[in-house]
């Protein structure tokens, strides 16, 4: 029997829950893109976003720059270091979310630490995200023992609360991500740090099942897809594909370009090309 979420009644009543249902009607998985804020300047994120989106990606994750990124790995946390020397901080990053959102009503998902919110203030982040068009949270190292007053105030603010689920997680720990999570579950594909890989894990698929049996949600599975080969056969299980080291990479080796958001275009409709269709 389902666990049922905080939420799951009122799906829709976000850009994220919208984003899924609207997908499901389509028949196709979403795919979704991490960059991270101010990487490689704050000032430059919001064109990229829009490349994002024209090539295809349906939702963006946007990094919070944070001096300590334990979940990352080396391509984001060289991402994450060009961002900080840039001068990026919360206050930038939800001032990035606010151009964003006035050219644009692709969701965004904060993907952050628990540090930075603690500092900022868990209420006043709330409030402050909302007003600047951000439409949930995740945080990376939040034990989803201990959620309850972060989604609480999330909630509150009208905002999405996306947690992680692993391969290593027991049935008892799924069911407290169905419970806390909106919007979607994220599902990493295999322990360790994100990363590009040459291969899918096999641990996907019995993850997906096994989160299946506890919640309705959709389901996003990331860390190691970066090709249309990989979005293609996570998508085919999975009701989104989730890439964020592919696109950093990009950043990474075009930051001083003004090629680099049509090269980041190119890659986003490259992986988008692999979403299958659901209706065939």
């Amino acid at each position: 029997m389902s666990q049922t979420s905080l939420s799951q009644t009122g799906l829709s009543q976000t850009r994220i829950g919208r984003l899924f249902e609207r997908l499901q009607a389509e028949g196709r998985p979403a795919l979704i893109a991490y960059i991270t804020a101010g990487d490689p300047t704050p000032d430059l994120t919001p064109s990229l976003v829009a490349a994002l989106e024209r090539g295809g990606a349906d939702l963006i994750e946007l990094g919070v720059p944070f001096s300590d990124p334990i979940a990352d790995g080396p391509v984001i946390q060289r991402g994450i270091e060009r961002a900080l020397r840039a001068g990026t901080k919360v206050a930038g990053v939800l001032d990035i979310a606010a151009e964003i959102r006035r050219h644009s009503e692709i969701p965004l998902l904060l993907f952050t630490y628990m540090n930075p919110v603690l500092r900022y203030g868990l209420e006043a982040l709330a409030r402050e995200a909302c007003g600047r068009g951000i439409d949930g949270c995740l945080l990376t190292d939040l034990s989803v023992e201990e959620a309850e007053p972060y989604t609480r105030a999330m909630r509150k603010a009208g905002l999405d609360t996306v947690f992680l689920a692993a391969p290593t997680s027991t049935t008892r720990r799924l069911e407290l991500v169905a419970k806390y999570s909106s919007g979607f579950v994220y599902l990493v594909s295999r322990t360790g740090v994100t990363g590009e890989r040459t291969t899918v894990s096999e641990a996907v698929g019995p993850l997906v099942s096994a989160m299946r049996k506890v919640t309705s949600l959709p389901l996003a599975v990331g860390f190691g897809i970066s090709t249309a080969d990989h979005v293609h056969s996570v998508g085919a299980i999975a009701d989104a594909v989730v890439v964020g080291s592919a696109f950093v990479r990009v950043i990474e080796q075009n930051a001083a370009s003004s090629e680099l958001p049509h090269r980041l275009e190119a890659l986003a409709r490259e992986l988008a090309s692999g979403l299958p269709s659901k209706n065939r």
